[in-house]
């Protein structure tokens, strides 16, 4: 009789917990081993429902070595073995045509682990198989996990797991990861594989026979050269499809006349990647003729029923608009006002607290602690309910099914600047705050694709850039105040675009990232996983953000005061006046540089400096200006007022913006490059714009 996984259910929920004792008789295990499985599957599988069951709050997220990629590692036990998870990117194939593909067969090839167990969807197994098909000539034992076999059944498909498994030769296990049916019994199948108690006899994919011969060839003439630990064959194999990271590789170890041996064959042969995949594709047609019923012709299925809406070229747009209503309102009935709430109180009362404790304190260290320390960590502390309503509404729609279809009828307009329909998404939560913007960049695959996002985020006009802009666009215009702040959200956008096209040719040489738009099937959402994903997203950004920000807090508010404690007389006071010279092409003075320099702690700063600047305590910044609106309309033309709120909407982000480019690009490489490229940009529009203006005598 077959053995329960010793998984305890509570509250129809899988926890995996710690058995004390020794194996039983039919394990060869040895007590309290360790053993490594690799978490291998497409993207929309269910791979991450899979591991966070398995994990729950013992996983570990951070970026594989050298990259930007996410990598997750968790562990859990079964009897007294733990098993440590490494969940791989999602990806399509093992070639080398992205960062994901080959952090995910270099670290099957030259890690090894015990196991790689292979998340497949039971709707699209046509599709999945074909990753397994690769994974099956690397070393490491393969385990299949039959993953939403309830969605294939609403879908008309019906899978036998022992007919599939007797036609690979490997365990397959069916599960629904959603609602933890089958999950322990692939912790089974994985420990007692290792232990040998379950055949494992796989049936490898063949190239066809019009290159069998070449294949043997090639592996004769590399065999003796080929660096450990990868496989001779495999290597052969890829040579053959035309891989450029092997195909690099063995340039590098061949010696020269072998190489040109080698290359005179591919050259020979160039049409043979056609055998290569038509050998896999036969295999996954003999793999699926008896294990796979399909639906009848012509039913109509569920997700055909709502994809005629989500996808249609008008209604999808509509339904996206509404989509995207739902986030804003959420955003602005719920996270604006804890936002609000927690400024007000909690960061309000913790400065009013460290105000009485220190007030027979030096007067530097009590704005260190409550400018700069509680400014800056504040901060951080009020952006969570915005980012906690944008990853949970995103994960939620991701879960779903339906983000890709939002990426799907958006795609069309992202191509104009070298983007592809997932970006949408986190430029529009721009309009609420850029922080999120960036950090949201984390559902887009391509590296290529998430740093352009990235560089763009800042020039969508935020709250507080509008904010500012309400305010001060009355000072110089009056009644047109409103026509022209329109314009200038007009031209950001305008500008957004411009300098996708741009960054895109500079840095990418106009190249778009491959970019495949799979539309998985509609599914109910699984909690546990969405609760997982902002938790650990809350969190690292919190650890990694937050740090940085406080830091660039400090040490700005250390520019604002230093030497005499006083705004005027401060670093930061010098460095505007160093600036007079740029801001004279625009019509600006000294001040009016000062206060562009303080917004990069927070936008709203640029307001709170001009009231100190000019003598004016009465103003804020989303009620009446009180004094200071008339200081300003005296003090600036409307030329020069334009070019001040041109340059304000274009600027350099806040501190929180710049600490989460950080924090996404991993690399003060790339947020010199965002910052230079922002100050040429607004200050290059802000120029033209006056110098124009005061031609034709505005």
């Amino acid at each position: 009789m077959k053995k329960s996984p010793p998984f305890v259910t509570r509250r129809n929920r899988l926890e995996p917990v710690v058995e004390q004792g020794v194996p039983d008789n039919g394990d060869t295990l040895s007590p309290n081993r360790a053993i490594t499985v690799a978490l291998a599957g497409q993207p929309n599988v269910g791979k991450s429902t899979v591991f966070n069951v398995l994990t729950g709050l013992s996983q570990h997220v951070g970026n594989w070595p050298g990259k930007t990629i996410e990598q997750k590692v968790g562990t859990c036990h079964y009897k007294d073995t733990t098993v440590t998870i490494v969940d791989l990117p999602g990806t399509y194939s093992l070639s080398a045509n992205s960062p994901e593909e080959l952090i995910a067969r270099e670290y099957v090839i030259c890690q090894r682990p015990d196991v790689v167990a292979v998340i497949i969807n039971a709707a699209a197994l046509e599709r999945n198989l074909y990753l397994l098909a690769e994974l099956l000539a690397l070393p490491s034992p393969v385990v299949v996990g039959l993953n939403m076999v309830d969605v294939a059944s609403h879908e008309g498909m019906k899978v036998e797991p022992e007919v599939l498994q007797a036609a690979l030769g490997v365990p397959v296990v069916p599960m629904v990861a959603t609602k933890n049916k089958g999950v322990g019994d692939l912790v089974e199948a994985i420990v007692r594989l290792v232990a040998g108690d379950l055949p494992y006899e796989p049936k490898v994919p063949e190239i066809r026979p019009d290159h069998k011969g070449v294949l043997a060839e090639l592996r004769a003439l590399c065999d003796p050269h080929v660096p450990e630990p990868y496989p001779p064959e495999w290597v052969a194999l890829k040579l053959l499809e035309g891989d450029r990271e092997v195909t690099r590789m063995m340039e590098a170890h061949l010696p020269d006349d072998m190489w040109l041996k080698v290359h005179a064959v591919l050259r020979a042969h160039e049409d043979a990647v056609v055998d290569v995949a038509g050998g896999r594709y036969e295999w996954i047609g003999r793999m699926t003729r008896a294990a796979l019923v399909r639906p009848r012709i012509g039913q109509v299925t569920f997700t055909d029923r709502l994809d005629r809406v989500a996808t249609h070229p008008l209604w999808g747009l509509l339904l996206l608009a509404g989509m995207l209503g739902l986030v804003f309102g959420l955003t602005y009935t719920i996270g604006m006002p804890l936002q609000d709430w927690l400024d007000t109180a909690v960061i309000g009362g913790l400065a009013d607290l460290a105000g009485n404790l220190l007030s027979k304190a030096p007067a530097w260290l009590r704005g260190l602690v409550i400018e700069g320390v509680l400014g800056g960590a504040g901060m951080v502390v009020t952006f969570l309910p915005i980012l906690l309503i944008f990853f949970a509404v995103l994960g939620l729609l991701e879960d779903m099914g339906y983000m890709a279809r939002a990426a799907y009828v958006m795609d069309r307009f992202m191509h104009l600047m070298g983007l592809h329909g997932k970006s949408f998404m986190p430029l529009f939560l721009g309009f609420g705050c850029s922080v999120p913007a960036v950090v949201g960049t984390r559902i887009i695959e391509s590296w290529r694709a998430r740093l352009l996002t990235v560089l763009l985020a800042p020039l969508v006009p935020c709250a507080a850039r509008m904010a500012v802009l309400a305010l001060l666009a009355p000072a110089f215009f009056g009644p047109a105040a409103p026509l022209v702040s329109w314009g200038l959200i007009l031209l950001s956008l305008l500008v957004l675009v411009a300098s996708g096209v741009v960054l895109n040719r500079v840095l990418f040489r106009g190249r778009r990232a491959a970019f495949i738009m799979e539309l998985p099937l509609y599914h109910l959402p699984n909690w546990r996983t969405i609760g997982l994903l902002v938790w650990q997203r809350t969190v690292e950004f919190l650890k990694k953000a937050g740090t940085i920000i406080l830091a660039i807090s400090i040490l700005t508010w250390a520019l604002s005061r230093l030497p005499y404690g006083e705004v005027e007389t401060s670093l930061l006071a010098g460095l505007g006046r160093l600036l007079a010279p740029v801001g004279g092409l625009m019509g600006l003075d000294w001040r009016m540089m000062v206060a562009l320099l303080a917004s990069f702690v927070a936008k709203e700063n640029s307001v709170a400096t001009l009231g100190v600047l000019f003598g004016s305590a009465e103003f804020t910044v989303g009620g009446g200006s009180g004094q200071l609106t008339e200081l300003l309309g005296s003090a600036l033309t409307p030329a020069a007022g334009l070019a001040f709120l041109t340059v304000q909407m274009l600027f350099i982000p806040c501190a929180a913006t710049v600490a989460a480019i950080r924090q996404e690009t991993g690399s003060w490489k790339w947020v010199g490059l965002s910052m230079g490229f922002l100050l040429v940009v607004s200050f290059g529009m802000a120029i033209g714009i006056y110098q124009l203006a005061a031609l034709v005598g505005v």
